[in-house]
């Protein structure tokens, strides 16, 4: 032991003196070019190659930096460690993973392996800076293949980018947006105020025929996935929906629902607030991506002028004197609003449509034959969405949301016979059916059978109006209460209840 002990001296000794002769006979220079040789002699043998991505780009932060750290958050290999970061960020609904300091984790794409490796390393003393730095010095570092490098770089990283958005959008809470009054601007100069979006409405407790929930929601997904697409065909990546129907059918609750499906922000757009088409235009261009635009009740929220130049009439339930007080002292309507029908379908199929992508324009009405024809043809509304009085499968999951009843089985079969029957002839909505049990939600018994009595007395009340009129008026009231319902049930444009354009509108387009 004491023969190694002084052979290992000697060695250490005759290492240092190398160091020393090496250092007087060559200058810093050739030493560091010779250094700088040798690493690349060894890169240059190595089958691997390595990429750096700091947190901070000089005094930029480092957007890949953040989606990578996103991105790996989202493994599964993260959560079986022994040890690893747990977060949740501001205005977040879910807590997120990531890899600790000097961790290192493995992820294959497309058949090629990555290795990540997350550095984090004490920073120099700074120098005076006007942005202070972090003490810590962090960044991941990127080991691959050189084999793969192509596949890496032109497909893995722009992948994680846009994994780690839709990681982000998931996690977020979603905001309603709403136009400032006035058309002015906010305390942060934005046109849009937002609150956060917390509607519970999703597609399985819509009160809908689930095979016509399913279209929407196959229509809605298909957009979604549909950047390719869009991007071959030369068309805007947007798509507009148009729901109709009586009061109280869910036209709100879809919307709610459509948000909530795709993970998507909406912008309700008041139009009695907006006063000309230039701050139509200064809106859209305010509205981001991954964004759902509503005008609710559009064919009574502002007068437009038709393509023959005529006023449309006041809209129904506004009386003289209403009128008269939105005119306001410039004696135009609205309050000197000059929003013209031009300046409308512009605004969801113009050129200043396209400044932005996926983006989705829903309007509802309750009368759509008030509507403007070329409001509604393809490329505007693309999709006709009747909102009809409650049906029996619409009943269903109506009883299953208030009452806890799952399907036939947790009923009286003669009650749920007799409920069938009536259901089509009373005509009630959703919204009226769902505060009869509300109320009796306590008592399924009492529930059932109050909504079968309101089912009955309103489907017998067209009779008794019938009966009590038909020596003066004949058929008259029938045939009345038949065309009602076909302009409710029928869209202006002779399509389908749930209906898609067929063909090109206007400008030629076609169904997407």
């Amino acid at each position: 032991m004491k023969e190694f002990w002084t052979s290992l001296a000697s060695l250490m000794g005759v290492f240092a003196f190398s160091q020393t002769l090496l250092a007087a006979v060559f200058p810093p220079e050739i030493r560091f070019a010779s250094v700088k040789l040798f690493n690349r002699i060894f890169h240059w043998c190595s089958s691997y190659c390595y990429f750096d991505i700091t947190e901070i780009d000089g005094v930029n932060t480092n957007e890949l930096y953040n989606a990578v750290q996103l991105y790996l958050s989202n493994s599964a290999s993260i959560t079986t460690g022994s040890r690893v970061n747990l977060t949740r960020a501001l205005n977040s609904s879910a807590f997120t993973f990531g890899l600790s300091n000097n961790d290192r984790l493995v992820d294959t794409f497309n058949g090629a392996t990555a290795w990540w490796e997350h550095v984090v390393t004490q920073r120099q003393s700074q120098t005076f800076s006007w942005r202070p730095l972090p003490e810590e010095k962090r960044g991941f570092t990127l080991k691959i293949r050189k084999k793969d490098k192509a596949l890496i770089l032109d497909s893995y990283l722009e992948f994680i980018m846009q994994k780690a958005e839709d990681i982000r959008r998931r996690n977020q809470d979603r905001l309603l947006y709403t136009n400032s009054r006035g058309g002015g601007m906010d305390s942060r100069g934005q046109p849009w105020e937002s609150v956060p979006f917390k509607h519970p409405s999703t597609f399985d407790t819509l009160a809908m025929d689930p095979d016509r929930k399913s279209e929407i929601m196959a229509d809605l997904r298909g957009f979604a996935d549909g950047q390719s697409f869009y991007q071959k065909t030369g068309r805007a990546w947007k798509r507009g929906y148009l729901l109709y129907g009586p009061p109280g059918t869910g036209k709100s609750s879809m919307i709610a629902a459509m948000a909530n499906y795709l993970g998507y922000d909406i912008y309700d757009l008041e139009l009695t607030e907006v006063h000309t088409n230039s701050e139509l235009r200064k809106l859209l261009m305010k509205t981001t991506s991954k964004s759902i635009i509503v005008i609710e009740d559009i064919d009574c929220s502002i007068n437009l002028a038709n393509r023959s130049g005529m006023k449309k009439s006041p809209p129904s339930g506004r009386n003289e004197a209403a009128m008269d007080g939105m005119r306001g002292s410039s004696g135009t309507e609205d309050g000197g609003n000059t929003i013209t029908l031009s300046g409308l379908l512009n605004f969801t199929d113009g050129l200043w449509s396209c400044c932005g992508s996926e983006r989705i324009f829903v309007f509802t009405t309750n009368h759509i034959e008030k509507l403007d024809p070329a409001l509604l043809r393809c490329g505007r509304m693309d999709m006709h969405i009747f909102m009809s009085y409650c049906s029996f499968p619409a009943l269903k999951i109506l009883l299953k949301n208030y009452l806890g009843l799952d399907g036939i089985a947790d009923c009286d079969d003669g009650l749920m016979v007799e409920l069938e029957s009536v259901i089509d002839k009373a005509e009630m909505t959703p919204a009226d059916i769902s505060e009869i049990l509300i109320k009796n939600r306590i008592d399924r018994e009492k529930a059932m059978a109050e909504l079968l009595q309101a089912l009955k007395s309103r489907a017998e009340r067209p009779r008794r109006r019938r009966a009590a009129i038909v020596g003066d008026n004949g058929n008259d009231l029938e045939e009345e209460e038949e065309q009602e319902k076909r302009a409710l049930e029928t869209p202006k444009d002779g399509g389908d209840l749930l209906g898609d354009c067929q063909e090109g509108g206007e400008d030629g387009e076609e169904k997407s």
